[in-house]
C-alpha cells in the first residue's frame, strides 16, 4: 500500500519511472517519444540485442540487412510520420524514391508503379485495360485521402468510452459520416461494383499488392483499408540509408535526451497492477511505473498482463490460422552490369513456392547510392520475402529448397547470378519468433477480416488503469504509417485520460514522493 501523504507513484530512485514501454517496434517508439516530450520519464525494455523490432537492420557478414520492413511511407502533409517527426524536431537519413515500386506480373509483364496518379492509370489501362481502370483508381486515391486525412484527427476511434464518442463527434464532417459507410464493404464488393471482378489478371494483381500491406486479399479486407493500401505507391515513398534502424535511433536518441532510456536485452516477463501504477518484472531487474504501453503483439500482452479482463479479447485475438509470418532471404552479392529501374520488386510467380504457398514474393535492394550497406564497394545487399500462413501449425520449412526456388526466380528476371552472391541467409517462422518474441513469429500485424467490425477493432487501453497497447494488432496496424499512428493514439489517449500528466508537476513530483510496494 501507500503512504497516506504521496501525491504521485514515485520515489526518487532509478528504477521509478513515469512510463514504461514494453518493446521497441514503431508504435512503442512514437508513443515513447511523445509521452517524453510532455516531460514524462519513460522507460523502453526491448528484449533483442537491436531496437526497433521488425523496423530495425542488423550486420552480419560484411552487409547491413533489413530485419523485417523495407518500404518507408507516411513521411508528408498529414502523415502518421510526418506528425511524430515534426513534433519531436528529430531528423531522418530518407531519400525520396522517383518510381516506388515495379511489379512483375506472371507472364512477364513489368508495370511501374508510378507516384503521380496519371501516371499509374495511364499504366495500368496499358497493362489490365481501359475498362473503368479510371473511376476505381480515382476512387481508391480519394478514398486513400480521406483516411490519411481523417487518421489525425479522430485519434479517439475506435471509441471505447462515451469521452471518446464524445471527442469523435466533436471532430466528425460530413465526409467522415459519408465514407465511413465503406468499412462495411469489401474490397471484393468494389470490383465488381466497377465491373473489374472478372478480370483475371487485375484481380490477382489487386490481390497480391493487398497482401503487402492489409495482409490479405479482396475479400476480406474493406474498402477503406483496401483502397489506402493499393493506393500507398501513390504518396511520397522514401529509403533510408544504412537501413531502417537509422529511422529508429532518432527517437531513442531523442527519449534519451529528455531523460529516459532504453534497455536492450532486457525481456518483460510479468506485469501486475499496483495501487496507482505497476510492477514490472524482466529478466534482469524489478521497475515501477505510474503508466505502462505495450507495444508487443495483443497475443504476447495478454500472457505478460497479471488480471487483465481477458474475456474482453474473446472476439478480437487471432490465432495462427488467422495470421501470416515470413520466408525471407538476405543476399549479398556483387553488382552486376544491370541497374534496376527501382529498388522495390513485386514478383507473381507462374506456380506457388513448394512448402510455403505464396503467390508472390517482394525483393528490396539497397538504394544505388547508400554505400553504408555493403562493407565492400561494388556489391549491394538484397531483401527477399514472402507470406507464411498459418506460422503456428506450420511444420518445418525446408530452407535449401525455398531458397533455391527464389534464387531461380531472381536469375530469371535478371536480379543477380548465384555466382555473385557473396553471403546468403534465411529465416522462417522460427527465427522471427526468435528476433521478435511474437507469438508463432507472426509479422506484419493483425489481417483485415470482414468478421471484424470497426467497433470491435482492438483498442489503445487495455484495462482502463494506466495500461495501453499499441503496435501493429491494434486499430489501424499494418505497415510504418499504421503502426506509427497507434503509438500517437495511445499517447493521446494517456494524457486524455489523466490530464495531471500533462502538468510539469507530475513530471518533478517524483522526487519527493515515497512508494511502499505491495
Amino acid at each position: 500500500m501507500y503512504s497516506p501523504n504521496t501525491s504521485s507513484f514515485y520515489a526518487n530512485t532509478t528504477d521509478d519511472y513515469d512510463v514504461a514501454v514494453i518493446g521497441s517496434g514503431m508504435g512503442a517508439l512514437s508513443a515513447a517519444g511523445l509521452l517524453a516530450k510532455q516531460g514524462l520519464r519513460v522507460l523502453i525494455l526491448e528484449q533483442n540485442y537491436l531496437p526497433g523490432g521488425c523496423t530495425s537492420a542488423y550486420w552480419r557478414k560484411g552487409f547491413v540487412f533489413e530485419s523485417g520492413a523495407t518500404t518507408l511511407v507516411g513521411l508528408g502533409n498529414q502523415m502518421p510520420l510526418q506528425h511524430l517527426v515534426d513534433a519531436l524536431g528529430i531528423k531522418i537519413p530518407a531519400r525520396k524514391l522517383e518510381l516506388p515500386m515495379q511489379v512483375h506480373l506472371r507472364d512477364g509483364r513489368i508495370l511501374n508503379r508510378y507516384q503521380d496518379l496519371e501516371a499509374w492509370i495511364a499504366e495500368a489501362e496499358r497493362v489490365f485495360g481501359v475498362k473503368n481502370q479510371r473511376p476505381f483508381w480515382e476512387f481508391c486515391y480519394r478514398i486513400s485521402q480521406f483516411v490519411w486525412q481523417t487518421s489525425l484527427k479522430q485519434t479517439a476511434f475506435p471509441p471505447a468510452r462515451l469521452s471518446d464518442l464524445w471527442q469523435c463527434a466533436l471532430r466528425a464532417t460530413p465526409e467522415q459520416v459519408r465514407l465511413a459507410r465503406y468499412a462495411f464493404f469489401s474490397t471484393q464488393w468494389l470490383l465488381k461494383h466497377f465491373g473489374l471482378d472478372k478480370n483475371d489478371d487485375f484481380v490477382d494483381f489487386i490481390n497480391e499488392q493487398l497482401l503487402i500491406t492489409a495482409q490479405n486479399h479482396a475479400k476480406e479486407v474493406n474498402v477503406l483499408f483496401g483502397a489506402t493500401a493499393l493506393c500507398y505507391t501513390n504518396y511520397d515513398n522514401y529509403y533510408v540509408d544504412g537501413g531502417l534502424i537509422n529511422l529508429v535511433n532518432p527517437i531513442i536518441a531523442y527519449v534519451e535526451r529528455q531523460g529516459g532510456a532504453c534497455h536492450l536485452r532486457e525481456a518483460v516477463q510479468h506485469v501486475r497492477r499496483a495501487e496507482r501504477g505497476y510492477v514490472l518484472r524482466t529478466d534482469k531487474a524489478e521497475y515501477r511505473a505510474r503508466f505502462v504501453i505495450s507495444g508487443v503483439p495483443l497475443n504476447n500482452t495478454l500472457a505478460l498482463f497479471e488480471g487483465l479482463p481477458t474475456n474482453k479479447y474473446t472476439h478480437q485475438v487471432l490465432d495462427s490460422e488467422s495470421l501470416n509470418s515470413a520466408f525471407q532471404m538476405g543476399i549479398g552479392f556483387k553488382n552486376s552490369t544491370t541497374t534496376p529501374a527501382t529498388i522495390h520488386h513485386q514478383i507473381h510467380l507462374p506456380k506457388a513456392l513448394t512448402g510455403i504457398g505464396a503467390a508472390s514474393i517482394f525483393l528490396s535492394i539497397n538504394h544505388p547510392d547508400d554505400h553504408s550497406r555493403c562493407d565492400e564497394a561494388g556489391h549491394s545487399v538484397a531483401s527477399v520475402s514472402t507470406h507464411l500462413p498459418d506460422p503456428g501449425n506450420k511444420g518445418a520449412i525446408d530452407k535449401s529448397a525455398a531458397e533455391a526456388q527464389v534464387l531461380d526466380i531472381l536469375e530469371q528476371r535478371g536480379f543477380l547470378k548465384r555466382e555473385h552472391i557473396v553471403y546468403m541467409h534465411s529465416s522462417t517462422q522460427k527465427s522471427w519468433e526468435k528476433w521478435t518474441g511474437r507469438a508463432f513469429g507472426f509479422v506484419g500485424g493483425y489481417p483485415q477480416w470482414m468478421r471484424i467490425k470497426p467497433w470491435q477493432m482492438v483498442e489503445a487501453r487495455l484495462d482502463g488503469h494506466g495500461a495501453y497497447l499499441c503496435g501493429d494488432t491494434t486499430y489501424p496496424g499494418q505497415g510504418i504509417p499504421g503502426t506509427v499512428l497507434s503509438g500517437i493514439i495511445a499517447a493521446e489517449k494517456l494524457l486524455r485520460d489523466w490530464p495531471e500528466a500533462r502538468s510539469e508537476r507530475f513530471a518533478t513530483v517524483r522526487q519527493t514522493d515515497v512508494l511502499i510496494t505491495e
